[in-house]
């Protein structure tokens, strides 16, 4: 039996992270609402409580029934886990005095509890909430302190003599957060509860995963066919490469071209699968696209359009491969590369939906096609080691996320062919750049970014001097970011030889390009798109 934690979420902005830094120990962990609680946790190892938006005293706040796992599994609980438990358990947590955000030092530890062995003296740490605890509930112990807060830190009495605790089930809390980096020793934390205290045999791997995936994918299909619609991103890659080792040719995969990708990317990425042995129909499409796009300006309509003619497109390819099979060999599935951040919302908590996350938008009815999604439990990560451990081109693997609608949401006003025609050009001149500069650490510039691309402000006009004349041309506007997930993003430092190089190569390269600026806005508040 696979051993689990789980991580009940009451609407952290991190509690993604969490589950991340679990997943990085080799430990399979699930995410689920707080009001989720499994009836069947005979795999659960340890339970984790998340922070959240709330004060445990507002009316709205989540609550969960500890006594469903308190005493029956290790308990960690983190900010607002932390203050629950306490107000829930006889404690007393209170508004502070000011918000508590930003970094501390912990001034007390007990090195001698489980929860903390390794610490450093002063360990820094990340406070974020504005109420605190001011009392814990009987039979609890304060185990750390910072200068401003007495309980960042506590736990139950009860744990084993002999400093075992695979077997412990007692509760632990931390008003900081050891999942965020400046957390200094956040990752010994977690591993001290998840391998220490809960008994992790650290087993999940992307080794273990292929194996056990590639046999449920056999079992799960039987005899079947499957349709996947290919993006030429790493998730939907890695999850057609994966379901072409458990089916073989039984998996039929489609490739829509917009006419919105990067230069060249549709005759590139066709070549690279058919190097990966798949079956793959690829589809021109870009007529369609551009007639049903001309003159449409407003970012969120050019959504709309592109997604609606997508799945139009992907139907009727669907829909001739599904008439087509043998009755012995029935087409029943349809795959997507759906990862696990797709299936977490904060707000499902809640009961609402803030997004759908369908690769392809939904096929008709009619078909009954039924859903196959090999990647669903992979954070974005752990999605790239499975490709590696499949040894898949690392050209591939590496590639940073590409918005479905392609450029037409990095290109400002209306779409046409010319205006996608500069911004492949000199986009193609970016990204190729950064694949081929290497960093003073060895590294390659393209490794240490998390998304990058350019986007053409067709909406604006810039003078320029070419020559002897005159020009008022287009500027293009560069972005990079880094992030471990897209939730936040930083804009990248990038090195200034570098950027002045890119600069000179698209205005004198790019025909209708006279400027380049760079956006130095980070998420929050800007996203990292531009439409």
């Amino acid at each position: 039996m696979q051993q689990k934690i789980i991580i009940l979420d009451f609407g952290s902005q991190t509690t993604q992270l969490i589950g991340r830094r679990v997943r990085e120990l080799d430990t399979f962990c699930e995410i689920l609402p707080y009001n989720k609680y499994p009836d069947d946790d005979s795999d659960v190892i340890g339970v984790i409580l998340s922070g959240s938006p709330y004060s445990v005293h507002d009316p709205e706040a989540f609550k969960v029934d500890l006594g469903r796992f308190v005493g029956r599994k290790p308990v960690l609980g983190i900010c607002y886990g932390a203050q629950f438990i306490s107000n829930t358990l006889g404690g007393r947590v209170e508004k502070a005095d000011s918000r508590e955000y930003g970094r501390a030092h912990l001034a007390f530890i007990d090195k001698e509890n489980p929860l903390f062995r390794g610490f450093d003296d002063n360990s820094q740490v990340w406070m974020s909430h504005g109420d605190t605890i001011t009392a814990i509930p009987a039979g609890f112990r304060c185990i750390a302190s910072t200068a401003d807060v007495k309980y960042a830190a506590y736990c139950s009495d009860e744990r084993p003599s002999d400093g075992k605790s695979t077997d412990c089930k007692s509760v632990w809390a931390v008003q900081f957060h050891p999942e965020v980096y400046h957390t200094v020793q956040g990752t010994l934390l977690l591993k001290n509860f998840v391998v220490d205290i809960c008994g992790s045999r650290q087993q999940w791997s992307a080794a273990s995963f292929v194996d056990t995936t590639v046999a449920e994918l056999k079992q799960q299909l039987g005899d079947d066919r499957v349709i996947l619609g290919l993006s030429g991103g790493v998730d939907s890659s890695v999850c057609a490469v994966l379901l072409n080792k458990a089916i073989g040719d039984r998996l039929t995969c489609i490739f829509v071209d917009h006419g919105m990708l990067r230069k060249n990317e549709f005759s590139k990425v066709m070549e690279a699968y058919k190097g990966l042995g798949l079956n793959v129909i690829g589809v021109d499409a870009s007529e369609k696209f551009f007639s049903d796009l001309a003159g449409v300006s407003d970012p969120e309509q050019k959504r709309k359009i592109i997604g609606r003619d997508f799945v139009e497109v992907f139907n009727a390819e669907a829909k001739k491969i599904v008439n087509s099979q043998s009755s012995d060999s029935k087409c029943r599935w349809l795959a997507q590369g759906t990862i696990y951040p797709d299936r977490i919302e904060s707000l499902n908590i809640t009961g609402k939906v803030i997004k759908s996350h369908h690769n392809v938008g939904g096929l008709p009815k009619e078909m009954h096609l039924q859903l196959c999604e090999p990647l669903k439990w992979l954070f974005k990560d752990e999605v790239r080691r499975v490709g590696r451990q499949l040894q898949m081109p690392e050209r591939l693997i590496k590639r940073h996320p590409f918005p479905g609608p392609g450029l037409a949401v990095r290109i400002l006003g209306d779409i046409t062919r010319e205006k996608v025609r500069i911004l492949q050009d000199a986009d193609d001149i970016y990204i190729e750049a950064m694949h081929n500069y290497v960093c003073e650490d060895g590294e390659v510039l393209y490794d240490k970014i998390w998304q990058a691309g350019a986007v053409l402000l067709s909406t604006v006009r810039s003078v320029g001097v070419m020559g002897d004349e005159r020009t008022y041309e287009h500027p293009v506007a560069l972005r990079a970011v880094t992030s471990m997930d897209a939730m936040t993003a930083d804009w990248a430092h990038l090195p200034y030889d570098f950027m002045a190089r890119v600069s000179n190569e698209i205005i004198n390269k790019v025909r209708g390009v006279n400027r380049v600026c760079y956006d130095i806005s980070s998420k929050p508040p800007a996203t990292i798109e531009w439409e």
